[in-house]
């Protein structure tokens, strides 16, 4: 009866070593256990896997144990898989040698190599395909390895095999998951860039939101905006790592990488940072050592350039889901400033116009008015000159009643143009009295309800000229609206100041209108709501059958206080 080959203790060690190699998750873990194992199992003073490249012709990795750190310099290159290490890649079965320089395929040892004569090697098959395999030589005593060492190691082997496959298994499940999660973060990014920006119509704001969003999505150090204007490229929006005052820095089109992915309309990832992109890092007064450029295409015409330097916290480059991500995004991102742009075009337009509709107005004041009345003047008295002294008396007296008349005339265009009491005794006078002159020349019911903190004492200064200015024409024009275009009989002026801002209401009790239809057709509305976002507030107007009520809320800016002013 013949003697089992592995006895008890060597068989519980072996499954004790297969427990601990399927447990572990990571491959250069399990290969290192699978080493010292086998050493301490067969008692080989040397282990090595020899790892196969995608061709399984030779080595592409040699993991050792047992050489120390200073003997692997003094080797230098590691085996790549000839001579007897090229046997088990031919024919991946064990193979055990007594003394390995007589076998016929020995090369022999580089030199400053250990000393080796006994030699054990097993395949690592994985899946019916060859993997590496494991090599063992120097066993303790001088010995050769035995049938028992070989069984252990094929065992190993065995075990090392089902326990890489379970790590690249979970290796590859761990990169679906990180690239789906990585994808749906890029979605849901794209989708709330694509919410926040499509209610979005200030340029302005609309670059803050895409270099923040987009910056985030790609987790770079730095993201800047560039857009074409004429032939340059001009800085619009930056953030991250930057210094202050990129913003308008420009760099010429032709002959710049940049460029060149403006004119192409392809985007391009970038190392080496330093040396391609020097013109836009100069530009930026920054340092990265990569990058990626998108462009901004919409409608098949690129308008600018998104461009992410670096990452967060490593020196790996972007790759190609960076550059799908940030595609993706761009997309809607170039519509957003398209749009912006367009808007920013027709506010202008707006603006131009209401500005003259402005001028013709007080254009026709002044003809049909006060240079009608001019010229009638002038006709009396050159009639009454010719006429008796009783004649010329009366024509004077006329004269005199006329001139005072028009003067009164000129003064209140130039109260509407800028009053005096704006200035001299701040809103609430100037919005009373601009109530009373309305009410007394139009017949109309107007109460005015001023309540602001200054007046009443609750502030150290005034507000600026600026929110001044834009509180007064906003009333100014709310009942211009309601005598001119509502035929209103009552109209109802609340200012108040509360929380830092200042609410301002006109509610008028005429017929109503449609506030998108009229802004350019001189209710001006274009002019209110430009006042409005330049002091940064918010209007809105509500209109109906019942009546118009136009409401703005602005914050608060004061003058400076001066010295002394302001008691301890």
């Amino acid at each position: 009866m013949s003697e089992p080959v592995l006895d008890d203790l060597r068989l519980r060690r072996l499954i004790d070593a297969g427990r601990g190699l399927i447990s572990n998750l990571d491959v250069e873990a399990i290969l290192q256990r699978l080493l010292d194992v086998a050493r301490e199992v067969t008692g080989a003073r040397y282990a090595a896997v020899g790892v196969l490249d995608d061709r399984r012709q030779e080595l592409e990795r040699f993991v050792t144990a047992g050489v120390d750190a200073e003997t692997h310099r003094a080797i230098g290159d590691l085996p790549r898989g000839r001579g007897i290490l090229g046997m088990l890649i031919e024919e991946p079965r064990p193979l055990r040698l007594e003394h390995i320089g007589d076998h016929p395929r020995s090369y022999g040892f580089p030199s400053n190599h250990p000393e080796m004569e006994t030699f054990l090697g097993v395949p690592v098959v994985i899946r019916d395909e060859a993997w590496g395999n494991l090599y063992l030589t120097e066993k303790a005593g001088g010995r050769p390895f035995s049938e028992a060492d070989e069984e252990s190691a094929v065992i190993l082997a065995d075990w090392a095999a089902i326990a890489i496959d379970n790590a690249r298994l979970y290796a590859s499940v761990e990169e679906r998951r990180d690239h789906l999660e990585r994808a749906v973060r890029g979605l849901d990014t794209t989708v709330a860039i694509a919410q926040a920006l499509g209610g979005e119509t200030n340029l302005t704001r609309i670059l803050e939101l895409i270099v923040k969003r987009a910056r985030a999505l790609v987790g770079a150090r730095t993201l800047v905006i560039m857009l074409e204007q004429d032939d340059d490229l001009v800085v619009a929006a930056a953030a991250g790592e930057l210094h202050a005052g990129v913003h308008g820095r420009r760099m010429p089109i032709e002959g710049t990488v940049t460029g060149r992915v403006l004119r192409s309309q392809r985007p391009e990832r970038l190392g080496e940072a330093r040396a391609k992109l020097r013109d836009s890092l100069d530009l930026l007064d920054l340092d990265a050592d990569n990058a990626l450029l998108v462009p901004l295409a919409f409608r098949g015409r690129a308008v600018g350039v998104l461009a992410a330097y670096d990452r967060v916290g490593g020196d790996a480059g972007f790759d190609g889901e960076d550059e799908r991500l940030l595609g993706a995004f761009a997309a809607s991102a170039a519509t957003a400033v398209a749009t912006g742009k367009s808007v920013e075009e027709q506010r202008l337009r707006q603006s131009i116009e209401a500005s003259e509709q402005e001028r013709r107005r007080w254009a026709r004041e002044l003809h049909d008015e006060t240079l009608q009345a001019l010229a009638g003047l002038r006709v009396g008295l050159s009639s009454a000159r010719r006429g008796s002294e009783e004649e010329l008396r009366r024509s004077v007296e006329a004269a005199v009643e006329s001139v005072t008349e028009e003067i009164a005339n000129l003064r209140a265009l130039i109260v509407e143009l800028r009053p005096a009491a704006l200035d001299e005794y701040g809103p609430a006078a100037a919005i009373e009295t601009l109530a009373e002159r309305t009410a007394a020349r139009q017949g109309i019911e107007v109460e005015a309800h001023v309540d602001l903190a200054f007046e009443r004492g609750d502030a150290p200064a005034r507000h600026t000229p600026e929110l001044e200015s834009t509180v007064y024409r906003l009333v100014q024009e709310g009942l211009t609206n309601a005598v001119r275009h509502a035929d209103a009989s009552r109209v109802r002026i609340d200012v108040e100041e509360r929380d830092g801002c200042v609410d301002v209401a006109v509610a008028d009790d005429g017929r109503g209108f449609d506030p998108q239809a009229a802004s350019s057709t001189g209710f001006g509305l274009t002019g209110m709501r430009e006042r409005v976002e330049l002091a940064d507030g918010e209007l809105a107007i509500a209109s109906g059958p019942a009546g118009t009520t136009v409401h703005a809320k602005l914050p608060v800016t004061r003058r400076p206080v001066a010295a002394g002013a302001v008691g301890g």
